[in-house]
């Protein structure tokens, strides 16, 4: 009889955490993903976590690799503005409100907020040593945003807050012990950070490819993305299984990239054209007549 409890209650479950939410497609990636939090709600929690941030951050001194972090970020936000306009997208371009700051931090970090608001550290500009490397990483973040990756792990987290309290009155229909009901209840009441927020692999993975794309529609080459992860890779030293960790190993991020992002991103690539001019330098020959008088002799 117990057993049959707990199935019905978790059928129960189930239904209730199916039926909530909207349903939504990633850009370009036309993955079907399930939201339970409005973008005015993610919106508004990311905007005051972002002011929070800049109010103790220090901004670079650095006139020439600020004004660089703006210039790729706008050309970046450009790109996905058009590509959103293009595709039937206007109503998010709205929520949007997009900001570059470089920050004074040596770690090799940068995030982009829900929203559009980016911040790049210093520590990260030697590794990247150029533009489109820049680029690449801004990209990645973008894509975050762009595939809402924030609103669907707090989606996730709802949803398993949803199965735990229905969970704690399966647990307490079967005799399970209080504490083990607190503990769940803790767990899924855990708080959650925007710029700290580790996404999953799947999401990442995502992320390179959606920002590999945006990047070459704003016209940076993408072929740079696998030596700047090849000099990220070294610079982390980063030999941990991908199977703890949040993020692709770095073996498979560059796989993935050659072999299967590289080549869909060349295609929205379009090297800008250098005009060459050609000049023909006209040589002018001037012919000097000499005059030779003859002296006529007398005899």
């Amino acid at each position: 009889m117990k057993r049959l409890k707990f199935y019905l209650l978790g059928l129960v479950a189930a239904l209730v955490i199916s039926s909530c939410g909207t349903s939504r497609t990633v850009p370009i990636t036309g993955r079907r993903q399930t939201l339970m939090v409005s973008d005015a709600e993610v919106l508004s929690l990311s905007t005051q976590e972002y002011n929070k941030y800049m109010q103790s951050a220090k901004k670079s001194t650095n006139a020439t690799n600020t004004a660089m972090v703006q210039r790729v970020g706008q050309n970046l936000a450009n790109a996905v503005t058009t590509y959103l306009r293009n595709n039937g997208l206007q109503d998010e371009i709205s929520q949007y409100s997009w900001e570059f700051n470089l920050v004074q931090d040596n770690n090799v970090n940068a995030f982009c907020m829900p929203g559009g608001k980016i911040v790049v550290y210093e520590g990260l500009l030697p590794v990247t040593q150029n533009e489109a490397s820049l680029a690449i990483v801004l990209g990645h973040e973008i894509a975050h945003a762009v595939a809402k990756h924030s609103a669907e792990q707090m989606s996730k987290q709802i949803q398993q807050q949803y199965g735990l309290q229905i969970g704690t009155a399966i647990a307490g229909a079967l005799g399970m012990g209080q504490n083990t009901q607190n503990i769940a209840q803790i767990i899924a009441q855990k708080g959650l950070q925007f710029r700290n927020l580790a996404y999953s692999r799947d999401h990442e993975t995502e992320a390179d490819r959606m920002g590999l794309i945006f990047a070459a529609m704003a016209g940076y080459d993408p072929n740079v993305a696998v030596s700047f992860w090849q000099r990220m890779a070294a610079n982390s030293g980063n030999n941990t299984s991908e199977f703890f960790s949040d993020h692709p190993s770095d073996a498979t991020r560059i796989n993935n990239i050659q072999k299967s992002f590289l080549p869909e991103a060349l295609k929205y690539y379009n090297p800008p054209k250098t005009t060459t001019t050609t000049t023909t330098a006209k040589k002018t020959t001037t012919t000097k007549k000499s005059t030779t008088k003859k002296k006529t002799t007398k005899r």
